[in-house]
């Protein structure tokens, strides 16, 4: 689901099992084609009449859509100096990051900064330092479930746009599979780095309360997780283990516990067809107004 969490984001194994999600899952692909449709425009209009642009990524992961924004922020302003700071708990995700903009030729004019810590650690230092860097783009792509407050971490990083900015959280979608599953089993889920979980009804009542315009952009996405009911597919142990933020499914919930898991991921949070179950892992991008 995402790229950040409180024991310092993916380290090790769990690096592995995020990258094996999103080969199976697509969630990239759906999600970069929503903000390639969106950005282009929003784009023009936050950097007109600019003299630079500064964009600020948190929880940005091993940089795969970063880049991918950054190359059309900069095809669209190419005479433009570009920064972006980007901040990401993970040691090893945001080394992954530098060795793909390295192999970015179009990036390569672009200014970067690094802050290996997570969003509340940054946070911190730019409320101590008190010389506050705004920024014209500011994203946070499936990373808002791990923060300790959702409405202090919104109010936070919305204070750091330009006038003409925007915030973009993107995030699981109310009442799809996630949600579904991780409310269902909160008191079974929610014992690790995530101890609340969130989708976009909880960030749309936080905008909300703090009087923030916004809109609202559903990225439709499912992936096959048929393999999830055949007790002996490795692919499908993996999958189950990344879904419920486990090492080991099979072992770390009592028999009935799994029954039920499994039989909510079949009826209630997929669709099932010619005996092939695919996931609502339909996904929220807001875009929030300076």
């Amino acid at each position: 689901m995402a790229a950040e969490a409180k024991q310092s984001c993916y380290e090790g194994s769990a690096v592995q099992s995020f990258q094996f999600y999103l080969e199976k899952s697509g969630e990239h692909e759906a999600i970069l084609q929503c903000v390639q449709s969106i950005l282009p425009g929003e784009f023009k209009r936050i950097g007109a009449g600019e003299s630079g642009l500064d964009v600020l990524g948190v929880g940005s992961g091993g940089g795969e859509l970063d880049v991918q924004m950054l190359s059309v922020l900069q095809s669209t302003f190419p005479a433009l100096p570009i920064t972006a700071d980007i901040v990401e708990g993970s040691s090893q995700l945001s080394d992954n990051f530098k060795a793909l903009v390295s192999k970015t030729t179009n990036l390569q004019k672009i200014t970067f900064a690094w802050h290996v810590m997570n969003s509340e650690d940054y946070e911190k230092q730019v409320k101590a330092k008190g010389d506050v860097k705004k920024f014209d783009f500011i994203h946070m792509i499936q990373m808002i479930y791990y923060v300790n407050n959702l409405a202090e971490t919104i109010k936070f990083y919305h204070s750091l746009l330009k006038n003409n900015g925007r915030l973009m959280i993107i995030i699981e979608t109310a009442k799809g599979g996630w949600d579904t599953l991780w409310k269902t089993y909160k008191k079974e889920l929610c014992i690790d780095a995530i101890t609340e979980y969130r989708s976009s009804a909880e960030v749309l009542a936080c905008l909300k309360s703090q009087g923030l315009k916004y809109e609202e952009h559903i990225i439709h996405n499912t992936f096959d997780i048929t393999e999830c009911f055949d007790t002996s597919s490795a692919t499908g142990e993996r999958l189950l283990n990344f879904m419920t933020a486990r090492d080991h499914f099979y072992q770390s919930f009592t028999p009935e516990i799994r029954a039920g898991m499994l039989d909510l991921l079949r009826n209630k949070c997929s669709t099932e067809k010619d005996g092939r179950v695919s996931f609502n892992s339909s996904l929220s991008c807001i875009l929030i107004y300076a």
